[in-house]
């Protein structure tokens, strides 16, 4: 026979259980005889109507504390509307009140009340299909509506960004993904998505997962181009949730972390497989891409990102990893509408971008049947990938390995000049300050009206030079005297060329825009050009700016005001900060990605790697924009000595290094007599192109490092800088 103690513990644990609530037939008849629509019930619970419809056809129950509001809303009104026949029913109302909305607005139609936590109402994602059963299976039936969406419990642990109206930054919420682009999954089930909303995700396997993703979650994307795709909804997890669903908490092994996944024969895969889902060839990494063949044109694909896995390179994404998941999720999700939802490095973001904004194909008639079929979209690198000209290649390219080319290469790449010692004058090694400028995106601003080749490019010996014509042309440039205080343009250590070499179309140029005559000896050039990667520049310059103006950074601050903004901007929201630096990332590795070197110490020269499938592999663009982007260096060092008689100390890339009379950039820089400054010159600003300041150290410290044969540039900051060279 039970104890006292033994039934006063039974009892208490039956007071401690979740507050139990009528079921869910009886949850609508309360609401619709107190003639309240499910619209208004869900913005007083602070959520969607799709939520309350779950709550009222079973799908889904709510958790603390929306809970408990709703149980006491349910209690109130069973205590005046009680079910027919019951007691409370025989001694209660007469009649139940009329509604208190208008006629027209029915219950299903009424759009919520805008609130914190809202978003938009809708039937979830519809026109995503159910997961295929088998080959003879009959077309799957509806699919259910989107997860129920709740606000976000934990307190986010940076300030809320202040609300900035900008429809290039901010798309227009698409009906079919309520929920936004992504969501970052926890080990409670909890899935925090943009906006605060946070939905129940129940569950427990990688397959359970996938299916939950694509029929009610609502999450998603809209395609960046009329003739895109949607973008796959992310689902990124932490430790807790990835050792949820059985996977491991880290990924171990000897080779580099990027290419570490899991073997085939581990559980998590194998359920994969058993659900008839497939993985790319990358397999079960950091970043999976877990996916079953497109029923018609909805595709059946979600990405998984595993934060413990390193997923999120914090040189990309600074201190995101340490942030709770409804921060991570207002990250990436600001990311994911201002640039594209991730699909993996920042640098594979970028190339995928370029993609997304140009898509390789169209619909278009085929004249002789009548039918739609896939046709070439004009401007873009279409489907099939294009050899590049041999001296464009890297060595280990099957173009140079496979015809014996030793005709030398092309050497497009950033600056790396120290100015020699003994051109300093007396005069600037007693100047108090060597002050380091930084430019904004400078790749990004060289990408803006960039005319490249679109296809294979043709061989021609002894051709006139064009520089309309994209292209590497060899040419002589030997003879150019230039300035030792100045890098010379035309190589990236800026030493004087030594004889004939490869040079793209804009190191030609700029030697004949400074009054030299030009000879190329051959050239590989492409007839086929366009401005390739204008939308690509629009949309991450957009981000960029958007991005500082939010962190306190805009376009009409005063040169010292400017200065003192950028001083304290990654302070002033850290998950921002982090955005910031994430579209930098996009941009230097999208151009890197466009000459993707082999990975592997089992690679051997003369194989193709995968990066050679794709029309992206295209290093002539990469080189084109790095060439304009040291000439645009160039041309600023040339107009800043003929402005101000003052000469660079060192260049690294996007960063000059200038001796300077005070701690300021506005000590050296050229202005105006009306205090404007100088066109042509460095100019402090926050867009791509303009500079900022990047460090302010001693004179007497630069010239000692000089000495020494290292660069100021590098250092200028106080510790070793990254080499952008786009790589």
């Amino acid at each position: 026979m039970a104890t006292e103690e033994e039934l006063f513990a039974s009892v208490d644990a039956l007071l401690e259980e979740e507050p139990q609530l009528p079921a869910p037939a009886e949850r609508a008849r309360l609401r619709e005889a107190a003639g309240i629509t499910q619209a208004r019930l869900a913005a007083a619970l602070k959520t969607t109507t799709q939520t309350v419809k779950n709550y009222e056809n079973g799908r889904s129950e709510p958790k603390s504390p929306r809970l408990e509001a709703y149980q006491r809303l349910l209690k109130g009104w069973a205590a005046k509307y009680p079910a027919p026949g019951s007691a409370s029913a025989r001694t209660g109302p007469a009649a139940a009140p009329q509604p208190r909305v208008p006629a027209a607005a029915g219950p299903a139609t009424e759009p919520a009340a805008p609130g914190p936590a809202t978003v938009p109402a809708a039937s979830g994602p519809a026109t995503v299909p159910a997961a295929p059963g088998p080959a003879a299976a009959p077309r799957p039936a509806p699919v259910p509506p989107a997860a129920p969406a709740r606000p976000a419990a934990r307190p986010a642990t940076v300030p809320p960004r202040r609300p900035v109206a900008r429809k290039a930054a901010q798309p227009a919420a698409d009906p079919r993904f309520p929920h936004g682009p992504l969501a970052v999954l926890d080990g409670d089930g909890s899935a925090y998505g943009v906006g605060g909303i946070v939905l129940d995700c129940p569950a427990t396997t990688i397959p359970e997962l996938v299916e939950w993703t694509l029929r009610e979650s609502g999450l998603g994307a809209a395609k960046l181009h009329r003739y895109g795709k949607d973008s796959d909804p992310l689902i990124v997890l932490t430790a807790a949730a990835a050792v949820k669903l059985g996977l491991p908490e880290r990924l171990e092994g000897h080779e580099q972390r990027r290419s570490l996944r899991l073997p085939d024969d581990h559980p998590a895969v194998q359920q994969v497989t058993k659900a008839e889902w497939q993985l790319t060839r990358r397999g079960f990494g950091p970043w999976a891409r877990i996916y079953r063949k497109a029923q018609g044109r909805e595709r059946q694909c979600v990405q998984l990102a595993i934060l413990s896995w390193d997923a999120l390179d914090p040189r990309s994404w600074p201190g995101v990893t340490e942030m709770e998941p409804a921060d991570i999720a207002r990250v990436l999700g600001t990311y994911a509408q201002r640039v594209i939802t991730p699909r993996g490095s920042t640098a594979v973001s970028g190339l995928e971008l370029m993609t997304a904004l140009r898509p390789p194909t169209k619909a278009v008639q085929d004249p002789s049947t009548g039918n739609w079929v896939a046709g070439h979209n004009p401007g873009s690198l279409g489907t099939e990938p294009v050899d590049p000209a041999p001296p464009e290649a890297t060595p280990e390219h099957p173009v140079v390995v496979n015809s014996g080319w030793t005709g030398g290469f092309l050497d497009e790449e950033a600056y790396q000049w120290v100015r020699p010692v003994d051109t300093l004058t007396d005069e600037e090694c007693l100047l108090p300050h060597a002050v380091g400028l930084d430019l904004n995106t400078a790749f990004l601003a060289a990408a803006s009206r960039l005319t490249v080749g679109l296809a294979a490019p043709g061989h021609f010996h002894a051709p006139a030079f064009n520089p309309k014509i994209p292209g590497c042309w060899l040419v002589d440039l030997s003879h150019i005297e230039q300035d030792p205080r100045l890098p010379s343009p035309f190589t990236p250590d800026g030493s004087r060329p030594e004889g004939p070499a490869w040079y793209q179309t804009h190191t030609v140029a700029y030697a004949q825009e400074l009054g030299h005559d030009v000879h190329p000896i051959e050239a590989y050039l492409r007839r086929e050009t366009g401005a390739y990667l204008d939308p690509w520049h629009d949309r991450l310059k957009t981000a960029y700016v958007d991005t500082l103006a939010d962190l306190g950074v805009t376009r009409d601050l005063p040169d010292e005001e400017f200065l003192a903004a950028m001083e304290g901007h990654r302070q002033a929201d850290p998950a921002l900060a982090a955005v910031l630096a994430a579209v930098k990332a996009t941009v230097k590795g999208g151009v890197g990605k466009l000459r993707e070197r082999p990975q592997g110490r089992h690679y051997k020269a003369g194989e193709r790697w995968p990066a050679l499938e794709r029309p992206t592999w295209r290093p002539d663009i990469r080189a084109a924009v790095i060439s304009k982007a040291r000439v645009n260096m160039h041309r600023k060092l040339r107009n800043m000595a003929a402005m101000t008689g003052r000469y660079p100390l060192a260049v690294l890339s996007d960063c000059v290094v200038y001796p300077s009379p005070g701690p300021s950039p506005c000590d050296f820089l050229p202005y105006a007599a009306s205090g404007k400054p100088q066109p042509g010159a460095f100019r402090l600003g926050p867009t791509p192109g303009l500079a900022k300041l990047e460090g302010v150290q001693s004179m007497l410290w630069a010239v000692d490092l000089m000495e020494q044969g290292y660069n100021p540039a590098r250092h200028i900051k106080g510790g070793d800088a990254v080499l952008d060279d786009g790589e």
